[in-house]
C-alpha cells in the first residue's frame, strides 16, 4: 500500500484544559500576562543515549562530559514502516479525537477507570482497534515484550499550533503494570524525564571515545549533582517504539514539553495488567475478562 499525506487536522477555536493547565487556544482567549505558570526547566540537562544506556550533560552545560547510567528505557526505531504509519494515522482519524488538556486530543481504547477510588467498568469497552492487531503481534517479536498483552491503548494527538504538551506525570501503577509502550508517529519528539527524589546522583566522567567506551566499563563516581535538579532529555524518533520499565517506568516522571512538538506527533500508548489483575492476583478473573476484551480487537474509541 502505497503512503498517502497525512494531513495536518483542523486547529480547533475550543480546548480542553481544566485547572492550571493552559494551551496555545485558551492563553489567546484570555489574553494579557497569563496569571498561571508554566513549570520551570530544570538546572541540569542530560542527554540519554540509547546505544549505551546511559545520560550525559548536555554540550556546554556544566556538566558537559559526565554521564550515570539511566536503566529502563528501551528504543526500538523504525518499528513501522512509513506505510504502515500512515495508514495507522487514517485510520484512528476515521474517528472522533475528544479535547483533552494542554491542547492534546485523544482516543481511548480501555475499560472506564477511576483511580482515586481504584475502580473500574468494562461496560462499552470492546477491545483495542484492529489495526493494532499486527503491531501487538509484532511487539511479541522482541524479548522484552515477547509477553506483553495490552489491555488499553490511549491515542494523544499533539498539534504545535495547539501548543500541545504533557506535564511531568508518573503513570498509574494500580491497574497499569510494569511496561509502558509508546509508538511515536509523524514527527520525532523529545521525552523529558525528572525525579522530585532528594538526594545527589553520582557521576563519571565520560572516557575519550564516547559513546562507545561507556559500553566497556564503569569508571569510578567522581562528582555528584542533585537528583532535582536534572532533567534527562531521552531523543524519540519518528515511526519507533518507546519501552519504559523499572526506574524509568516507576521513579522518573515523564512528559513532553511545548517546545519538543515541531510537526503534528501521534502518539499510541499500550498498557499491561499489574500483578493484582494477572494469575494470581487479587482481581485476577477480572483481569482475564479485560484482557479477552481487549484483544479481540473490536475497539471503538470511548
Amino acid at each position: 500500500m502505497a503512503a498517502a499525506a497525512v494531513a495536518a487536522p483542523e486547529v480547533l477555536r475550543e480546548c480542553g484544559c481544566k485547572g492550571i493547565r493552559t494551551c496555545l487556544i485558551c492563553e489567546r482567549q484570555r489574553g494579557g500576562d497569563p496569571p498561571w505558570q508554566h513549570p520551570p526547566q530544570k538546572t541540569h540537562r542530560f542527554i540519554y543515549y540509547s546505544d549505551t544506556g546511559w545520560a550525559v550533560g548536555a554540550e556546554e552545560s556544566d556538566f558537559e562530559g559526565w554521564a550515570f547510567p539511566f536503566p529502563g528505557v528501551t528504543l526500538i526505531e523504525d518499528f513501522v514502516t512509513r506505510e504502515e504509519e500512515a495508514e495507522m494515522v487514517q485510520l484512528m482519524d476515521r474517528e472522533p479525537w475528544k479535547l483533552s488538556q494542554s491542547g492534546r486530543r485523544k482516543q481511548d481504547y480501555g475499560p472506564k477507570v477511576n483511580f482515586r477510588k481504584q475502580k473500574l467498568k468494562t461496560a462499552g469497552f470492546r477491545g483495542l482497534p484492529s489495526f493494532s492487531r499486527d503491531v501487538v503481534r509484532r511487539m511479541g517479536l522482541y524479548p522484552i515484550l515477547e509477553d506483553f498483552r495490552p489491555v488499553e491503548q490511549c491515542n494523544l494527538d499533539y498539534c504545535p499550533e495547539r501548543g500541545s504538551a504533557i506535564d511531568p506525570h508518573l503513570d498509574d501503577a494500580w491497574l497499569w503494570g510494569e511496561r509502558l509502550v509508546s509508538l511515536n508517529l509523524l514527527s520525532s519528539t523529545v521525552l523529558s524525564m525528572s525525579r522530585e527524589a532528594p538526594g545527589s546522583l553520582l557521576l563519571c566522567l565520560a572516557p575519550s571515545g564516547f559513546p562507545e567506551a561507556l559500553v566497556e566499563g564503569v569508571m569510578a563516581p567522581s562528582r555528584s549533582v542533585l537528583c532535582q535538579e536534572v532533567e534527562v532529555a531521552v531523543p524519540v524518533p519518528r515511526r519507533s517504539l518507546l519501552v519504559l520499565t523499572g526506574a524509568a517506568r516507576h521513579q522518573w516522571k515523564h512528559a513532553i514539553h511545548r517546545r519538543h512538538v515541531e510537526a503534528r506527533r501521534v502518539c499510541a500508548t499500550f498498557r499491561e495488567l499489574s500483578a493484582e489483575f494477572c494469575p494470581g492476583g487479587r482481581q485476577q478473573e477480572l483481569g482475564q475478562e479485560l484482557l479477552q476484551i481487549s484483544l479481540s480487537f473490536q475497539g471503538r474509541p470511548m
